[in-house]
C-alpha cells in the first residue's frame, strides 16, 4: 500500500465519522455556506498579481513536522501583506496536521483572499465542508479519484459557487481527468513514488494544457529564477507552501522571494506597497 492509498483509506473513515458528527443541515446553517466565494482564478492572472498560492502546512508524509509553531492568522495575513494571491489551508489532520478551524481563522482574518481548501476530497461532503468553512476553491486530485467522480465532484463546486483545481502529475492523469468543469490544471511536480521533486514535469506538461485553463506550477519551488522560468513556460501561478513553512518567519519568507521576482522581472508585477 502507497501513502496516498493509506491517506485515501483513512480518508473515507474520516469522512463517515465527520458527516455522522456534523449533518449537512448543520454545515448549511454556518455564516460562510452562505457567502459569495472570490475567484482564484481572477486573483492568479489579474495583471498585478504575483500569481502566489501561499500554503500554511505544518507537516508532511514526507517530511515530517515542517513547523509546528507558526500561526495560521499570523501567517496568513503575513502572506497576503506580502503579496499573496491565494492562500492553501491544509485540512488533513493525521498526515498534515490541518484542522478546519485553520481555514476557519484564516477566513476570518483575510476575508478579501481566495482560499484553497487543500485536502483529498473523495465525496461531495467535502465540498459542503469546505463552504461552510470559507473556502472558495477546492482540490481534486486526479492520482485518487476516477475521470467521473473527478467529472461529478467539479459540478458539485460549482453549484455551490467554488472554483476546482485539479492536480495531476503525469501526462495519462491529465489525459484521462482534464474536464472542462474544472477552472484551474495544477502540475505537481512531486513523483509520488519517490517523492522527488522536479520541474521538467510541469516543462513537459504545460503545452498539453489548454489555455482555457489557469495554468499552476506545484512543489519544487525554491528560488525566483525557477518561478521565471515556469513563468516564461505559460504558468499563471506557483503553489509553494514548504520553501516559506520551513523558516522561522514564513511570511518573510515569501517576501523575500517576491523582492527577488520583482528585482528580476520589473515589468511583471507592480509594488505592493502602492
Amino acid at each position: 500500500m502507497t501513502i496516498l492509498d493509506e491517506i485515501i483509506a483513512q480518508k473515507r473513515i474520516e469522512v463517515a465519522q465527520r458527516r455522522e458528527l456534523t449533518p449537512v443541515s448543520e454545515l448549511e446553517q454556518m455564516p460562510n455556506f452562505k457567502r459569495m466565494c472570490l475567484s482564484t482564478r481572477d486573483a492568479v492572472q489579474e495583471f498585478r498579481s504575483t500569481g502566489i498560492i501561499a500554503e500554511f502546512k505544518r507537516k508532511s508524509p514526507s517530511k515530517g513536522i515542517i513547523n509546528a509553531q507558526a500561526d495560521v492568522t499570523e501567517t496568513t495575513q503575513g502572506y497576503v501583506r506580502a503579496g499573496a494571491a491565494v492562500l492553501s489551508i491544509l485540512t488533513d489532520e493525521p498526515f498534515f496536521g490541518g484542522t478546519p478551524a485553520d481555514l476557519q481563522a484564516a477566513r476570518l482574518a483575510n476575508p478579501e483572499t481566495p482560499i484553497l481548501r487543500k485536502d483529498f476530497v473523495i465525496d461531495r461532503y467535502q465540498l459542503l465542508e469546505a463552504k461552510a468553512w470559507g473556502a472558495d476553491v477546492i482540490l481534486l486530485i486526479a492520482a485518487c479519484l476516477t475521470p467521473e467522480e473527478v467529472n461529478e465532484l467539479s459540478m458539485q463546486a460549482h453549484d455551490l459557487s467554488m472554483q476546482v483545481l485539479l492536480e495531476v502529475h503525469d501526462e495519462d492523469e491529465l489525459n484521462r481527468c482534464l474536464t472542462h468543469n474544472v477552472d484551474l490544471v495544477g502540475v505537481n511536480n512531486r513523483n509520488l513514488k519517490t517523492f522527488k521533486t522536479d520541474i521538467e514535469t510541469s516543462l513537459r506538461l504545460i503545452e498539453q494544457i489548454p489555455d482555457t485553463f489557469a495554468k499552476i506550477t506545484e512543489s519544487g519551488l525554491t528560488d525566483a529564477a525557477t518561478m521565471i522560468t515556469l513563468f516564461k513556460a505559460g504558468f499563471d501561478g506557483f503553489l509553494i507552501g514548504e520553501a516559506f513553512m520551513k523558516t522561522a518567519d514564513p511570511a518573510a519568507a515569501l517576501q523575500a522571494l517576491v523582492t527577488d521576482f520583482q528585482s528580476r522581472m520589473p515589468t511583471f508585477i507592480n509594488s505592493f506597497s502602492s
